[in-house]
């Protein structure tokens, strides 16, 4: 399994057309870590080197210490598409499952393959039906709308944030958190707890990459277009194609490209 994949997107910069073009994605894949055969967490991750990343969680997570814990690690694979590694322990070796820290998803019988990870999360939100447009000059002043309202970051340099706006370009929400994935949720909370969802005519903002589990939270929020100034991975840019969201990469300056749900941007030269 490769660590990068090709796809076509829609480059755009401002005072020129949009055009096509190919651009690598980092492949984003989760991975279901058994031990002894027992399931015991979920994590997203590029595919590579899966023995030492599990090893790692147990080591981190505190199940284990020492190398001779370890008897071995090994992928199973009763499909080609299945991402399952079981750590087998040496004998007499002996761990407290309940003291993990991370959440543990239900998993199949044969492990997890993005497919059925999208799949299970359709079964739970649908994807999005709102008939939307925004101007590709809205977006790109996002960014600058983005970081203006970042005081901490401003003082500290070691925040992301996340922000919800409208389809004019102004903000609903702005939150910073030292993980991604908490300013979003933080956004999405201020939504729910303000009584403002769903968020279906909006645009939700985030200041690193674009991953599955970002795309996930939108799609609960009903979030139709989301915009990354960094890279967006495999798995977002499939679950945003599959969930009709519309994706958009590399927001920087006067350009961006656009992976996924095209159509919801009016491109503007």
């Amino acid at each position: 399994m490769s660590d990068t994949s090709a796809k076509d997107i829609w480059r755009w910069e401002a005072g020129r057309a949009p055009a096509q073009a190919r651009d690598l994605l980092a492949s984003e894949e989760p991975l279901e870590i058994r031990v002894d055969g027992r399931p015991v967490s979920v994590t997203m991750r590029t595919p590579g080197r899966d023995d030492e990343l599990a090893v790692g969680f147990l080591l981190s997570e505190g199940l284990i210490v020492h190398r001779d814990q370890v008897r071995g690690v090994e992928p199973l694979t009763p499909r080609a598409d299945c991402n399952l590694v079981n750590v087998t322990l040496a004998a007499g070796v002996r761990v407290s499952f309940e003291q993990l820290t991370r959440h543990v998803f239900a998993s199949s019988s044969c492990g997890l393959c993005g497919k059925t990870t999208i799949d299970a999360v359709h079964r739970q939100f649908p994807p999005v039906a709102a008939d939307v447009r925004i101007a590709a000059a809205t977006l790109l002043g996002l960014p600058e709308r983005l970081q203006l309202a970042q005081p901490a970051f401003d003082s500290t340099g070691g925040l992301h944030a996340a922000a919800v706006f409208d389809l004019a370009g102004e903000p609903v929400a702005v939150r910073e958190d030292v993980g991604r994935h908490n300013a979003v949720d933080k956004v999405l909370g201020h939504g729910l707890l303000s009584g403002l969802l769903p968020f279906d005519r909006h645009v939700l903002l985030v200041s690193g990459r674009a991953s599955f589990e970002i795309l996930q939270k939108a799609l609960a929020a009903r979030i139709p277009i989301i915009a990354a100034v960094s890279a967006p991975s495999t798995l977002a840019v499939e679950f945003a194609e599959q969930s009709r969201q519309t994706l958009v990469g590399f927001l920087r300056g006067r350009r961006m490209n656009v992976y996924a749900g095209r159509e919801r941007i009016e491109f503007n030269w």
